[in-house]
């Protein structure tokens, strides 16, 4: 994509932009394709910036159509959302309702897939079902090119809670490997272990189609349809285990991320995504689908909570940038599902996967049905009174699963073809001024083109403005920083945009 309106190196006076003052000092020239280092360099946007000059620099054609929040009176122009590129789109043509329909209903032929069930029954239990999911996955993978990877995953959880013997815990992982950033890394998971009335029963029926053999099936066909592409970043594909014993599956995982200092940069757990209707006489809902995420970071240090309370930010955590995320990729007509998200960690007094990757200082989320039946979860399969209970496929919608499938598509794509979140974001406090500036350290990725500062009032729930700055490291805006929130993120020469990266008081 065009990475500035002027050549580098140029100087741009107000009379060249229009009104706006902009001062760009020299950065260096490289060949094309190459990465390209630039000089020191700072940006000054005026506060009455409104000219195409900037606006069609970065934000080049990435866009569409103004989104529902109108740019607050400033510098730059509407955030808008970023549109599907052509590649994403044969990809979400090519996710199959069929196929995941097949999946929910083979993991319901396992009797069980309790945690505590059979490990080595070739038929029943939750053995038979990791062995399944294992070798679905491996069939995925041989059309990879050897770009992607499977494993399980296995530890030996120590008695205590709901797991009152030790138990062999294993996670079924797939790893597209990225070809450019491959230290970058994505997770999406669904949890194929299920459970009924009593946590501790592991010989009753629980047939756990939405919950989660739905998640699981968005999942299979993620990693089927993503292994024929190459990708920028890592990104990987996860069925955990334990988790309705209490997350251990994914813990595991987490703590082992964490500990060999992996960049995980968005974990998304799909938990409960089967059913578009409640079955309780409310209207079905089949063009949403819920998004929660946390607020202040479950794993904040000290020196963050001061900072968040010196400065504000509690609803600018690295979670609620990767929700703002999601409806800016993959809410639209290619997916054809509305993201409702919901600004909590998770639904009152409950805790999916994703929640372990919080502990861990990950960004996550969670994905989940409109309106849950809790009729049909964590419940024995029987009939009382007219009213069927149990976690049973007839309660799914194929289609509805297919269209979550879509959304976490979309956004998986967007971001490992995107450069990363910028890191080391900062705003500069040592003097008190009218006038904002932001650092950054520039990302590696060999198709950066720059950056875009992004702001929005205080009371706005989006970011409303955007300003391409272009590729430089500093950027000072004319905009008081008491009043507004401010963010950074990069874009590649293709128009992928990272998520936003909310700075941290420097000085």
């Amino acid at each position: 994509m065009r990475t500035s309106g002027v050549a580098p190196g140029t100087h741009v006076s107000a009379m060249d932009t229009g009104g706006d003052r902009v001062h760009h000092e020299a950065m260096s020239q490289s060949e094309p394709g190459s990465v390209r280092r630039p000089s020191r360099r700072t940006v000054l946007i005026g506060a009455t910036a409104t000219t195409a000059s900037i606006a069609g620099g970065l934000l080049g054609s990435g866009g569409a159509a103004a989104d529902d929040h109108s740019p607050a009176p400033g510098p730059g122009v509407a955030v808008r959302p970023q549109r599907p590129d052509r590649e994403l789109r044969r990809l979400l043509g090519e996710l199959d309702r069929g196929r995941v329909e097949e999946t929910v209903l083979r993991l319901t032929q396992f009797g069980t897939r309790h945690t505590l069930s059979s490990q080595d029954d070739p038929v029943r239990g939750i053995g038979a079902a990791r062995d399944w999911i294992r070798d679905q996955l491996q069939a995925s993978a041989a059309a990879s090119g050897g770009r992607m990877t499977v494993e399980v995953q296995s530890f030996v959880q120590p008695a205590g809670g709901r797991i009152p013997v030790p138990t062999t815990i294993s996670n079924v992982v797939a790893t597209l490997h990225g070809s450019t950033s491959p230290d970058r890394v994505y997770v999406v998971s669904g949890h194929y272990d299920s459970r009924v009335t009593d946590v501790l029963d592991f010989t009753s029926d629980a047939p756990g189609a939405d919950d989660d053999a739905s998640g699981v099936a968005a999942v299979l066909e993620l990693a089927r349809v993503f292994a024929t592409r190459p990708t920028e970043a890592t990104i990987m594909f996860v069925a955990y285990a334990g988790e309705e014993q209490g997350l251990f599956g994914s813990q595991f995982m987490a703590r082992q991320l964490r500990a060999g200092k992996a960049d995980v940069q968005a974990m998304f757990s799909n938990d409960i995504v089967g059913a578009s209707s409640a079955f309780d006489g409310t209207p079905p809902d089949p063009r949403t689908v819920r998004l929660f995420v946390e607020g202040v970071p479950t794993a904040e240090t000290a020196q963050q909570t001061a900072n968040r309370q010196l400065v504000g930010g509690e609803n600018d955590g690295p979670s609620r940038q990767l929700a703002r995320f999601v409806q800016d990729v993959a809410q639209n007509e290619e997916t054809g599902l509305r993201v409702r998200v919901i600004w909590r960690r998770d639904r009152f007094l409950r805790a999916s996967d994703h929640v372990s990757f919080l502990q861990q200082a990950y960004p996550a989320g969670r994905f989940t049905e409109p309106r849950e039946n809790f009729n049909h979860e964590h419940q024995n399969t029987r009939v009382e009174n007219g009213v069927q209970f149990g976690d049973l496929p007839q309660f799914c919608d194929f289609g509805y699963i297919t269209r979550v499938a879509k959304v976490n598509a979309a956004t998986l794509w967007s971001l490992a073809q995107a450069p990363g979140t910028p890191k080391d974001v900062t705003i500069v406090a040592a003097v008190l001024t009218n006038t904002s500036t932001l650092t950054w350290t520039r990302g590696a990725e060999p198709d950066l083109a720059g950056y875009e500062v992004v702001w929005r009032e205080t009371t706005a729930a989006q970011w409303t403005n955007v300003i391409p700055v272009g590729d430089v490291t500093t950027a000072t805006i004319d905009l008081a920083k008491d009043n507004v929130h401010f963010g950074v993120r990069a874009v590649d020469r293709d128009g992928h945009r990272s998520p936003v990266a909310y700075p941290q008081p420097s000085g």
